[in-house]
């Protein structure tokens, strides 16, 4: 038997996430989060989640099925919805959310909106026009250096720049003791070893493709290298739980999960945007929100970060 409260309900009060709408409509995350930039797909914020309501969802399917031609009337909630500018960051690393926290602060009617895809991926869908801004930190083994080579080469015939955010240790997960006395790269071909892989596209894939490469060592040697995991955590607890003997990643999780840590490389995490009219002033703000104190002392309590090169543009297109 239903409650009372449940009765009273109509559909104009029910909501989904922004998972949830995905699932309904069998498109990504990012497809969504473009029909809202697009004000195809009213929208509004509930603390830090999304949400659309049943109706407005609903409406939206009916356009498409008559190919878009029947314009629905706004409400005025509706019309309050579609008067902020979405802005879709893609990133995993924790200190995102200090940034989408601090550009939604303040005058203006920007809202971020967080997509939790690796940096091979989300430059992809950079180039696609599905985000606004990415976080990069994708080694290349030819240069020994950060994102450059990478973002010349997949955001070809597009104006941008490129801003430190943050740099921090990459490095090996091992089990605590380090009992199989793993020190680096060329132990990872060993017969008595196992890793755990993070899925393609993310950074800390790209740092392991390349370092296999730079040290001549084919995947297929690799004993476990087709087993994944999405997240440095997630690779973090894999290694406690003994599922591996390493496994690639930051150090900050290795601390949160309580592993060991083998420091092997500095990694430079940036911030990708793309120069265009109507982002002078979202780049304008994001470089003042990187030197405030607010931010650096913000980032400095997350702790496993180094702030040397914060906010200065690494590179920048003409």
């Amino acid at each position: 038997m239903k409650n009372d409260w449940m009765d009273s309900m109509s559909d104009n009060d029910v909501s989904y996430t922004i998972e949830e709408v995905a699932s309904l409509l069998k498109v990504s995350k990012l497809t969504v989060y473009d029909l809202i930039k697009k004000n195809e797909l009213p929208s509004y914020r509930v603390g830090r989640q999304m949400r659309v309501d049943m109706k407005d969802l609903e409406e939206y399917k009916e356009r498409m099925k008559t190919g878009g031609n029947i314009k629905v009337p706004l409400s005025q909630k509706n019309i309050h919805k579609i008067q902020q500018e979405s802005f879709v960051i893609s990133g995993q690393d924790l200190a995102l959310d200090l940034l989408a926290k601090q550009l939604e602060k303040g005058e203006g009617s920007l809202r971020p909106l967080r997509v939790y895809s690796g940096s091979l991926n989300s430059l992809i869908s950079m180039y696609n026009n599905q985000c606004d801004l990415v976080s990069l930190h994708l080694f290349d083994g030819d240069t020994g250096t950060y994102n450059i080579p990478y973002v010349k080469k997949i955001l070809t015939g597009y104006p941008f720049i490129v801003i430190n955010f943050l740099s921090r240790w990459a490095g090996l997960y091992v089990k605590n003791g380090n009992p199989k006395n793993i020190k680096g790269w060329a132990d990872l071909n060993r017969e008595d070893i196992k890793i755990i892989n993070r899925e393609r596209g993310s950074g800390a894939r790209i740092l392991l493709d390349e370092q296999l490469r730079v040290h001549g060592i084919k995947s297929c040697e690799v004993n476990g290298y087709y087993s994944e995991e999405t997240s440095h955590l997630t690779i973090a607890s894999a290694i406690a739980g003994g599922k591996a003997d390493i496994g690639i990643g930051i150090e900050k999780a290795a601390k949160i999960v309580g592993v060991e840590f083998i420091p092997l490389i500095k990694e430079r995490y940036d911030l990708v945007l793309i120069k265009r009219e109507e982002n002078k002033d979202i780049i304008r703000k994001i470089k003042d929100i990187l030197s405030s104190e607010e931010m650096k002392k913000d980032i400095h309590l997350m702790g496993d970060y180094d702030m040397t090169e914060t906010g200065n543009v690494m590179y920048e297109t003409f």
